[in-house]
């Protein structure tokens, strides 16, 4: 009969040497990992029977070795308590640190009180009944493959589950044979990026005002981006006729990135027109699509021709970014090149997180979650636009309508003044320049603009009230204070 209590041991790696016998090179090897703290103060060790199994040694050769050390005070037996590394043995000393030769550097500043940077949700609002409820009806009825290694499509559940919400909610077209399943947004487009570059593409269409990081990911596959202006109707996709060599455009057409603007239904058009006549694709980042609070619809872009537009979409800011799970919904001809791109060592998500969040939306819980943010969201935004209409008239306030962020737009020259003022408030914030292409950008009016771009998803509902306070201490006060 097997020995079924060594299943339940703590494993322990010792170097014994061969040159001792084999009680003195246990003894050595223990002394050893508890001087150097390997082994740190109050660390448990196997039990004797364990460790004894373990290294093929005889159980009394482990129980006087324990004994002896115990003896010296090296460890430490007590009844219920099993053997332990002593808490009085001292970890080795340290070298003395080397003279300086230089100043001491200034201690860094200590991290803001407030956080109002925009595109993170509100993640102490995760659904974790729900989500470990989803967690166990999953796990429960997984098939034992869905344990191995996985396919770069991802789960087969998720796929089809997907599908159906994203007909549903977003309007997509979207079969589950089309839908790849991605770790985050950010490989889908670096998938999509390295794909178009084989294709001959040398340069791909970007948003004037958007992530420096999607426009870094472009650069990285070989795409020069290309800024496209923006103003109050989204981005000029008209000024794609008669560019050469350009394989993509990526937009954000239900919520322009940071400018909160949707893309002009003529817009939406052009992009499309564009794409059929050249060949090139729309890349459309739905990124936060299911939260708007004015009651008017924004569907995808990807309904006007799901053959000339990819569809990304991510659970980043609709539950959390940790689950680092998104998709793409594919035009039929480019799923086998990107399954292939993708199965050249690409990071998968985890099964399990896919099949949890397959049972999440299938059972409805996704749907009510989403419901639930996005009346926390929306009274928050409403805490932010009636805050400063109060204390701040001079500011106007745009990109309203969705998503998880607002644009404070602040008097011409006062961005950085404004930056300088909330870091000295404790207060994590980011002004418009940050998400302007290199190119100069220009507001609607054709003049530069000074701006905050004010994130009211991340902080937590008690700390809220502290980051508007922070907010309004930082705002440049009204032009007709000034030298008053």
């Amino acid at each position: 009969m097997t020995d079924s209590w060594a299943a339940f041991g703590r494993d322990l790696y010792l170097d014994l040497p061969g040159t001792q016998g084999k009680r003195a090179a246990l003894v050595h090897a223990l002394r050893d990992a508890a001087r150097t703290g390997r082994l740190a103060p109050g660390t448990r060790l196997p039990s004797s029977r364990t460790l004894a199994a373990d290294l093929s040694l005889a159980r009394n050769t482990v129980a006087e070795a324990y004994a002896e050390l115990v003896a010296e005070g090296w460890l430490t037996a007590r009844q219920g308590s099993g053997t332990r590394v002593a808490e009085r043995v001292s970890r080795p000393p340290t070298a003395p640190a080397p003279v300086r030769t230089r100043p001491p550097q200034p201690a860094a500043p200590p991290p803001p009180a407030y956080d109002l940077t925009a595109g993170t949700p509100d993640v102490s609002a995760f659904p974790r009944t729900a989500w470990l409820a989803a967690a166990r009806q999953a796990l429960t009825a997984a098939p034992s493959e869905a344990f191995g290694y996985g396919t770069p499509a991802g789960r087969p559940e998720l796929r089809t589950v997907l599908a159906d919400y994203l007909a549903r909610a977003r309007g997509v077209h979207a079969h589950p044979d089309r839908i790849v399943l991605c770790a985050g947004f950010m490989q889908g487009l670096a998938l999509l990026a390295r794909l178009l570059r084989q294709a001959g593409a040398r340069e791909a269409a970007v948003e004037s005002y958007g992530l420096p990081f999607h426009r870094d990911v472009l650069d990285r596959a070989g795409l020069r981006p290309v800024p496209l202006p923006v103003d109050a109707h989204g981005a000029r996709t008209d000024t794609l006729t008669g560019r050469s060599g350009t394989g993509a455009v990526l937009l954000t057409p239900a919520h322009q990135f940071p400018t909160g603007v949707p893309l002009h239904p003529d817009r939406r058009a052009a992009a499309v027109d564009w794409a059929r006549r050249t060949g090139g694709l729309v890349l459309e980042d739905d990124y936060d699509g299911e939260f708007r609070y004015d009651g008017r619809q924004v569907g995808a872009l990807q309904s006007l021709d799901p053959d000339h537009v990819v569809y990304l979409g991510t659970a980043s800011k609709s539950l959390a970014p940790a689950l680092r799970i998104s998709w793409l919904v594919l035009p039929e001809r480019l799923v086998a090149p990107l399954l292939d791109l993708k199965g050249t060592g690409e990071w998968q998500s985890g099964s399990l997180d896919q099949l949890t969040l397959a049972e999440f939306l299938a059972g409805g819980a996704y749907d009510r979650h989403v419901r639930t943010m996005r009346l926390r969201y929306r009274r928050r935004r409403d805490q932010l636009v009636a805050a400063l209409a109060a204390h701040a008239p001079h500011v106007r306030v745009t990109g309203l309508a969705a998503g998880l962020h607002a644009v404070v737009r602040l008097p011409a020259g006062t961005e950085q003044a404004t930056l300088r003022a909330a870091r000295r408030n404790g207060l994590a914030v980011e002004g418009l320049a940050t998400f302007t292409a290199p190119r100069p950008a220009a507001d609607p009016a054709g003049e530069p603009a000074d701006a905050l771009v004010v994130g009211y998803g991340h902080p937590a509902d008690h700390a809220f009230s502290g980051a508007l306070d922070a907010l309004l201490r930082s705002l440049p006060p009204p032009p007709e204070a000034d030298g008053r």
